[in-house]
This record gives C-alpha cells, structure tokens and sequence, in this order.
C-alpha cells in the first residue's frame, strides 16, 4: 500500500515548525527560527505571510522533499470563529477569516501557507486541525459576572486534545469515556475541564484568564486594569502587550525563559524562586477549580507542554493536586504528529476533514 506524505506547518511567536511524514514516520523536521530585526519589518503578523512561506520552499528545497508527492498540507489552527473540534478543510471563507483575524496570532498564518503551497501541488489539499478556537464549552461555563462579556474558548486545543487521546489509548479506554483535567504548560498555559471527549470549561489562555505564564499576565485585577487603561499613561497597544507577550515571567524577571528562571532561583534568587513558585501555585490553582466542573468525578489529570520537562515546576503542582485524581505527566509538545496525524485520518478515511 503507498505510504502517505504529508507536510505539517506550526508558525509560532519566533519560529517556524515544518515537518514532512510519511504515514506516521518523520523523514524531515526543522525549526526555523527568526529574530526580532526580522519580524519587527512587519506592522501586522499577516504581513509575515510572503516572508515565513518563502523560507519554507528553501528549506524544503535544500533538505531535497519531493514536495509533488505530497498529499496533505496541514497547517495550525489560528484566531477564526468558534468550531468543534476536528479536521478542516481551508476554504475561502477561512482565509478570510484567518486575514481578518480579532486577535493577532502567528497560529493565523498556518492555513494561509498551507492553503497556498497546496495549490501548487499536483495532488494536495490544505486542513487545519484542532485550532486554538475549538469551542465545546458548557453554556454555563460561557457566563461572566457581566452581560456585556462572554466567557470564550481559546486554549492549546491541538496538544490537549492529542495528549488526551494518547493517555486513553495507553489505559486501554476510549478518550469519549474519560472524564480529564489537561494542563497546558507554554508560553501560554491552559487548563481543560475535558468531560467525556468534550472541553466543557477551560481558561481563555490567549489575552483573558488563569494563570500566568512566561509571556502573559493571565487573571488581572480587573478594576485596576480599567483604572490603569484610563490614565492616560499607556496606549490601548500597551495595555495589550502587556496582558499578551510582557507579562508574566517576562514583566517579573525580564525573561519569558522558565529555564532561566528555574536556574535562578536554584542558585538562591529570591525574586526568581517567589515567582516560579507563584506561577506554580496559580496554574494548581486553576486545576482545581476544574474539579467541581466535572463534579469531582475526574479519571486523572494529564500534564504537558514544554514547561513539564520542569521536575520542580511539576513537582510544586502535584503536591497540591494529586489528592483529585492520579497525574501523569507528558513532557514537551508534538503539535507536528498531531497535526499530521489529523492529516493521516483524513487521507484514510478514518473520518471526514468539515467544512467551515
């Protein structure tokens, strides 16, 4: 039987994933990163489209891919309306969408260069998979304290949903059977009530809620946040900047590297070791409140991204949340396969791409 190929696209803040599979088997990976004097030429994260695409076909060109033979282009979910979760086709009105974006986010340009290269291709079509957008929330979980404001799901969907499939499958259940807490740890950090194979509740990880991460402020005072907008001392571009990309580690210890923090506060820096620490305690803190959502009825709790390479991150979290449920741990992020896999479901047949 011929093997599928297939090329997965994960733009991120500073970087650039590709990936090439054939089946579920790598044959090229690379991470092309990209400095600050290069991004700052562009006002808007769309602008990178032309730039980010071209440095794709070079290395794909020099790494020798047989790009005619590839079957699906794969590219990351961005900032479009709500959808359930699944395999998308990329259509005109996506583009749109992902152009025209509420939020700018590099995950936008995914569908955008996937869509293009595929339609320079003999044989292939563009998909996104799981994007950052995936709504199952509950209608309960979509009220705030104010009509004027809804609750809304943005959260590291494709990790969390990947994660949750792998650890059903290694307890030989179904992931629609488990009822889940599944932690997210970036440079965002979300936390998923998943009930049954549906994310009912999580925190709006981009610019909204929960804890705070390596780049953002997470849950703000809301009353000084409105007091401070309107004193005339930052711009609306300011404010935002440091909800999203300034704050957390970055506005407390000048770095959006957990490492280095980590390592600080090893070394005895006081400052380093009371943050590291709160943000532990924040994104347990969140954990738990994720347990009455599932009605204490919670089969594990699942805990991954690149910050869970961290022992004593980890550590400082479990010893507050093991007593809900048992923790298994998952370190890093392999957004690749399962963009790939998604990819791989739909060229089988296992299930059909929806349309947006």
């Amino acid at each position: 039987m011929d093997k599928f190929k297939i090329l997965a696209i994960n733009p991120g803040s500073t970087s650039t994933k590709i990936a090439v599979f054939e089946d579920n088997n790598p044959v090229f990976l690379k991470t092309i990163r990209h400095s600050s004097e290069e991004l700052d030429k562009f006002e808007k994260i769309t602008d990178q489209y032309s730039f980010r695409k071209n440095i794709i076909y070079k290395e794909l060109q020099e790494a020798e891919v047989r790009i005619n033979e590839i079957r699906a282009v794969v590219g990351r979910g961005g900032v479009i309306r709500p959808i359930p979760s699944g395999v998308y086709e990329v259509n005109e009105e996506m583009k749109h969408d992902l152009t025209h974006s509420r939020m700018q986010h590099a995950s936008n340009l995914g569908g955008l260069i996937a869509d293009d290269i595929a339609s320079e291709l003999p044989n292939a079509r563009a998909y996104i998979a799981d994007p950052v957008v995936v709504d199952e929330l509950s209608d309960l979980a979509r009220i705030s304290g104010h009509p004027e404001f809804q609750r809304i799901s943005i959260f590291h969907a494709l990790n969390q949903k990947a994660v949750a499939r792998q650890h059903a499958k290694s307890v030989l259940r179904k992931y629609e059977d488990l009822n889940l807490i599944v932690v997210h740890l970036g440079g965002g950090i979300s936390v998923g009530a998943h009930q049954k194979g549906k994310v009912i509740d999580v925190n709006q990880a981009l610019d909204g809620e929960g804890p705070f991460s390596p780049e953002r402020s997470g849950t703000l005072p809301a009353g000084d946040l409105v007091r401070m907008a309107f004193s005339g001392k930052y711009t609306e571009k300011q404010m935002l900047r440091m909800i999203t990309g300034g704050g957390g580690l970055t506005a407390h210890c000048g770095t959006n590297s957990a490492y280095d923090v980590e390592i600080k506060a090893a070394e005895g820096n006081p400052h380093h070791k009371l943050i590291f620490e709160a943000m532990a305690y924040q994104v347990a803190k969140i954990i738990g409140s994720m347990c009455p959502v599932l009605k204490g009825q919670v089969d594990a709790i699942l805990i991954t991204g690149g910050m869970a390479n961290s022992k004593w991150f980890v550590k400082m979290i479990i010893e507050r949340v093991n007593c809900i449920a048992p923790v298994h741990v998952y370190p890093g992020e392999d957004e690749m396969r399962a963009l790939v896999t998604n990819g791989l479901m739909v060229l089988k047949g296992e299930i059909e791409a929806r349309i947006y």
